[in-house]
């Protein structure tokens, strides 16, 4: 038996696996809640008194709303009226009662 062919199934079988790694989903990034950068009804899960889940915020950038986002940047994100996202519940922005 030549060296040849088996040295290209092993070539074959290197680069199968290769494939198969490639191809598998890349681990998701840690989420942090950044309140006070919903637009009102796309809020995560929880977002404070007079609501009771996702979807139920009332006011854009309410902020006692919060969404995930990747860990770190909610800080750097930049809204209209020079708001920013913050890890801890604002008192701006909030439902009239």
């Amino acid at each position: 038996m030549s060296k040849i062919p088996i040295t290209l199934v092993i070539a074959g079988a290197v680069s199968a696996a290769f494939a198969a790694t490639s191809s598998l989903p890349v681990q998701a990034q840690a989420k942090e809640k950044c309140y006070g950068i919903s637009l009102a009804g796309k809020n995560d899960c929880a977002a404070g008194p007079g609501t009771t889940c996702a979807g139920t915020s009332t006011e854009d950038f309410q902020g006692n709303a919060w969404t995930l986002v990747d860990i770190g940047t909610c800080a750097e994100i930049e809204l209209p009226g020079d708001r920013l996202g913050s890890i801890e519940p604002l008192e701006r922005d909030l439902p009239a009662t």
